[in-house]
């Protein structure tokens, strides 16, 4: 299992021995949980020679003492500035190139006026890019946690769903039900858009009544220990029109081709063409209005990418999304989606749940 240790050694193999670097200060919120597994840092300094060392201001200063023992927990108190402690950290040390995951335009200068030098401070979040593509046993746990509270969250739309319901109503039925089940939030705003809302690839979720024989887009992800999920589902509140089927077998067999196509050394653009073409030949490729998927994990959108311009090549470790749609500007839209685990024979769906348009 993946340790803070572990996983700072590994950003030191690459941004170090080969990328040249004597530290590495992440502020990233997401990177900083990655590393440290503890959500309220503010900053952490990774020094080639010297404590790593994680900045908290008072307001997480126990918590994070009493939770993280591989690392110095360094208070930041009140009216003391962050990149000035920082810089201050960093000449101790003896640091002469020093690369930063993220920051603020406001804070790059204030760090390199408090350094004394813009030759010290570079930025390359593709180092901590790719250790969090490639997801390890830990991580997955997690994420097989949260795939199966957001299969909880879809079947609980399925169940309720119905003409008559507001689309908040379905919305609060789904984050109840993944609540109840052990979810520590939703990984993004519920989306339940129905009618001429679900052409909308975001369609949000509105006090709108759903109406017979809407078609109607659930798109719901749960968050379980900071990891997320994401799926999507399309349902008719009624039995569907030929129309409505037509369109949904459409999506279902782009997202099962793609599913089949995804394996470890392949091109993500090229799953990305495999649903596209599918839904091209059908005669809605000007309908697919987005990329294919998305990577998962700490963030609900983060690489790999699968998209037409996508340079990522897809690896074992990788969760990744699956979501071709068709989007039919005041008529509706269909859209099928699931997380996958990529093993080393191909891709595992980590969400569960019936793929039908119609919900009975």
């Amino acid at each position: 299992m993946a340790t803070t240790l572990n996983r700072i050694n590994a950003l030191k193999q690459v941004a170090f021995r080969k990328g040249g670097f004597d530290s590495f200060i992440v502020f990233n919120s997401s990177n900083l949980t990655y590393f440290t597994g503890f959500s309220g840092a503010s900053a952490l300094l990774i020094p080639e020679n010297g404590e790593n060392t994680v900045y908290v201001y008072g307001v997480n200063y126990a918590q994070a003492k009493a939770e993280l023992a591989e690392v110095k927990v360094e208070l930041v108190e009140r009216g003391e500035n962050l990149i000035d402690k920082i810089a201050k950290q960093a000449k101790a040390f003896k640091i002469e190139k020093l690369a930063v995951d993220s920051l603020t335009i406001e804070s790059w200068r204030a760090l390199t006026k408090s350094l004394g030098s813009e030759k010290t401070l570079a930025t390359d979040p593709n180092f901590i890019r790719d250790l969090r593509k490639v997801k390890d046993a830990k991580e997955i746990e997690l994420m097989r946690k949260a795939a199966e509270l957001t299969s909880e969250g879809m079947r609980a739309a399925r169940e309720t769903l119905a003409a008559g319901m507001r689309e908040y109503e379905v919305a609060a039925e789904i984050e109840y039900a993944m609540r109840k089940q052990g979810c520590y939030g939703t990984a993004f705003d519920t989306i339940v858009a129905s009618g001429v809302s679900s052409a909308f690839p975001h369609g949000g979720c509105s006090d709108r009544k759903i109406r017979k024989g809407d078609l109607v887009v659930v798109d719901v992800g749960a968050t379980y220990k900071s990891y997320r999920s994401d799926m999507t589902r399309t349902f008719t509140a009624g039995k569907p029109s030929e129309k409505q089927e037509k369109l949904y077998q459409v999506v279902k067999t782009a997202q099962e081709k793609a599913f089949e196509a995804v394996k470890p050394n392949v091109k993500a653009a090229d799953v990305d063409a495999t649903a596209r073409k599918i839904i091209a030949d059908a005669g809605y490729g000007e309908y697919f209005v987005h990329n294919l998927g998305h990577g998962v994990g700490l963030e609900i959108h983060e690489p790999p990418t699968l998209s037409p311009d996508s340079k990522d090549v897809l690896a074992e470790g990788n969760v990744v999304t699956v979501e071709p749609g068709v989007y039919l500007v005041g008529y509706g839209g269909i859209r099928l989606e699931d997380t996958l685990l990529l093993q080393r024979k191909g891709a595992e769906k980590l969400t569960e749940g019936q793929s039908t348009l119609n919900k009975e």
